[in-house]
């Protein structure tokens, strides 16, 4: 492996103009077709074979007219006052009138009037679906009731669900990772380097997701997800890559053998790193949900993007900066390859190394006791779908939640829909009669209005208003004892639906999934981890440091997104349960990333251990070496993932969050503390691996052992950067 990424990276750097060349040919094609084919967007949440989505599918069948979006408008007399026909009246025209619109119901005559006749809703039922309704028609439907006097009109429903979108806030990571690099560096040529190449693959990646759109439904949460990754990892892979690349040349080689080196060595880790994020990310597939397996492979490509970025375009970059990649002051110096090790083992890498290996096990039980006193909280966690009432307080939808539970409680923004169908007519309605009754049994339910019949009469709606809010743990149960009364009707076909309902099945279905894809994830990527580092003990500290960064991380989480502690700090308006994929997402992505910083951190020790280097002394070599990179590493990809925090879409906040807390947990208190503590424990015994399997196992060589052996090194002391 190592002697042919080697290959790779001199021919990079040799072929430099013909490899930028391609990448900027290859990233207009991509441009191109992300421009000709993208599609839109959707922001549904659904699952094929739950109950809910059973009966959504029978709608779109047996009852079109009622498989549309739907809107709700809201009004309300001023305080004291009374709603009247007359009054509403105009704001129903002008909602039956917005284009798209099958029908807009009078409040009066669906008897949706509040007892004090203060508040009322119009219901509005579109002829195509939530992803159909374009701007022009949510405009519109976001206008009607404008022209009336004294009443207050608020527009909410699905379709006035936001959609979150690239904006600003993602430029402060950015901004932060740039002061990072330019840090860690000393060199503006550098950090510039290393961000725009990044960029580039984050480009292509963006790119090519936007124009394989029309043809895969992408939710509107994937693309920034990808974002969000491809980002932060391609910074990572090419600051890890640029760093040794500098150490070659201090060390005296030119600039093609070092840029050969670097790729060879550290380009070895990365390959490794960035794959065991794509199996993290591609193994959501296992989960058996759409939305999440477009999710993940749309990251797990953009990913491997940023792999070949780092691989090849950045030593083809490198070529073209030649020694402006190191400090002003090292540019002059003459190289110095037998002083250099001594120089660098007196910076503060080395200096931690030496501290966690004089207190390991201290170390090792603060680390451990407080990582687990942080994961408290999650034995209270809850999952649901977002819904209005967590959105920013102001939007549209939240203002026509917050109206509706002001005059009719928080059922009704939870509605339900008993779907209930049968061969005939009489049958139907007979088995409407039974269902309408035992759902009025039902603990939990405040009221089951009239049925709606299709046009055959073999399919009636009947809509069921809940006593509890959409993601009060209540109303699940109330959803389940409605299900498990509905049984026992004969003749007929019953099926719960309704935004609600969808949401609990979502969360019910990812629950169940989540323990197999947390062992097909670990175990996958503790075999990969073992072919890298040829252990049994490694891998292992590696997965079990893995548990204590996610309990940590799904505790503070709840914390602050669930309960509300210091919820004002990341701008969130109403604390709620987590989005029900945010666990399993979560895991495969941080699992990626954890494995990125063990890969970087622990290669180097194998490096040195391999070469003849102390077990323990190898280790604080490692620490030393690239603690500095990871933790500039894991600065700047908190900063990118922490910049996502600032967007007013809760989804996108709560995955920004996690996942900047879960890496700052990950780098500085798992891998930079924790693990060479563990490694100091062990010993030569980390390295163990038994005999039958060390000869079944291949030697990918990631340290680059064999490179050194078979391509001895060539310095040319007088000329650090061939022109």
């Amino acid at each position: 492996m190592a002697i042919l990424l080697y290959r790779l990276g001199r021919l990079s750097f040799r072929r430099r103009g013909r490899v930028v060349a391609l990448w900027l040919l290859l990233l207009a094609l991509l441009g191109g077709g992300a421009a000709a084919f993208s599609g839109p967007t959707t922001s549904k949440f659904s699952i094929p074979g739950t109950e809910s989505q059973k009966a959504l599918d029978s709608l779109s069948r047996e009852f079109p007219q009622a498989g549309g979006a739907t809107g709700t408008i809201v009004v309300a007399a001023p305080e004291g006052g009374k709603l009247t026909p007359a009054a509403v009246a105009p704001v129903t025209q002008e909602a039956a009138k917005v284009p798209g619109v099958l029908a807009a119901v009078d409040p009066f005559a669906s008897k949706a009037v509040s007892p004090d006749g203060r508040y009322a809703l119009v219901q509005v039922q579109f002829t195509s679906g939530v992803d159909g309704i374009t701007d022009a028609q949510r405009e519109a439907f976001s206008e009607a009731g404008a022209s009336v006097p004294d009443l207050r009109v608020e527009h909410g429903g699905e379709i006035m669900r936001g959609v979150p979108e690239i904006g600003s806030t993602e430029v402060i990571g950015v901004a932060v990772a740039a002061l990072v690099l330019v840090l860690t560096f000393g060199s503006l040529v550098a950090a510039g380097m290393t961000l725009l190449n990044a960029l580039v693959g984050v480009a292509a990646g963006m790119a090519g997701l936007f124009a394989l759109s029309s043809v895969v439904e992408l939710t509107s949460t994937a693309p920034i997800l990808a974002l969000m990754l491809g980002l932060a990892v391609g910074i990572d892979y090419s600051l890890f890559i640029t760093s040794r690349y500098r150490h070659y040349l201090t060390d005296g080689m030119d600039g093609e053998e070092a840029a050969g080196r670097a790729v060879g060595t550290a380009g070895s880790a990365v390959v490794f790193a960035g794959a065991t994020v794509v199996i993290a990310l591609a193994g959501l597939a296992v989960a058996g949900v759409p939305f999440l397996t477009v999710m993940g492979l749309a990251a797990a490509a953009t990913v491997a993007l940023a792999v070949l970025v780092s691989l090849t375009l950045l030593p083809a970059v490198l070529g073209f900066a030649g020694a402006r990649v190191l400090p002003r002051k090292q540019r002059t110096r003459e190289p110095a390859a037998a002083s250099a090790p001594v120089e660098a083992e007196s910076g503060f890498g080395f200096r931690w190394g030496r501290i966690v290996a004089r207190l390991r096990v201290p170390v090792l039980l603060l680390g451990v006791v407080g990582l687990g006193a942080l994961a408290l909280p999650v034995q209270d966690m809850r999952l649901a779908l977002p819904d209005a009432s967590t959105e920013a307080v102001g939007s549209p939808n939240r203002e026509a939640y917050d109206l509706t539970t002001e005059g009719f409680g928080e059922g009704f923004n939870g509605r339900l829909v008993a779907v209930v169908s049968a061969g005939t007519p009489q049958a139907t309605g007979a088995a409407v009669k039974e269902t309408a009754a035992l759902i009025t049994k039902t603990p939990g339910v405040l009221a089951v209005a009239p049925p709606q019949t299709n046009e055959k009469g073999t399919t009636a709606l009947l809509a069921v208003i809940p006593e509890t809010g959409p993601t009060d743990a209540a109303t699940e149960d109330t959803v389940n004892g409605i299900r498990d009364r509905v049984e026992s009707v004969t003749g007929a076909s019953v099926a719960l639906t309704g935004a609600t309902a969808v949401g609990i099945d979502v969360s019910e279905k990812l629950a169940g999934a989540l323990p197999v894809y947390l062992l097909l994830v670990v175990g996958l990527s503790v075999l990969l981890l073992m072919l890298v580092f040829r252990s049994v003990l490694v891998p292992l500290k590696a997965a079990l440091g893995f548990l204590l960064t996610i309990g940590a991380t799904f505790g503070i989480t709840v914390a602050i997104f669930q309960e509300g502690h210091l919820a004002g700090l990341v701008g969130l308006d109403t604390p709620g349960p987590l989005v029900s994929f945010l666990p399993i997402l979560l895991i495969g992505i941080l699992f990626g990333l954890a494995m990125d910083y063990e890969v970087f951190l622990v290669s180097r020790m194998r490096e040195d251990f391999v070469h003849g280097a102390d077990a323990r002394e190898s280790v604080v070599s490692g620490v030393g070496h690239n603690g500095r990179v990871v933790t500039a590493a894991a600065v700047i990809m908190t900063a990118v993932f922490g910049g996502f925090v600032f967007m007013p879409d809760p989804i996108i906040k709560s995955i920004g969050f996690a996942l900047a807390v879960g890496v700052l947990v990950d780098a500085f208190v798992v891998r930079m503390a924790l693990v060479p503590a563990v490694m100091h424990l062990l010993g030569r015994a980390a390295w163990w691996l038994p005999g039958p399997v060390d000869r079944v196992l291949p030697d990918l060589d990631i340290e680059g052992e064999r490179l050194n052996r078979e391509i001895p090194v060539q310095r040319q002391p007088e000329e650090l950067v061939k022109a």
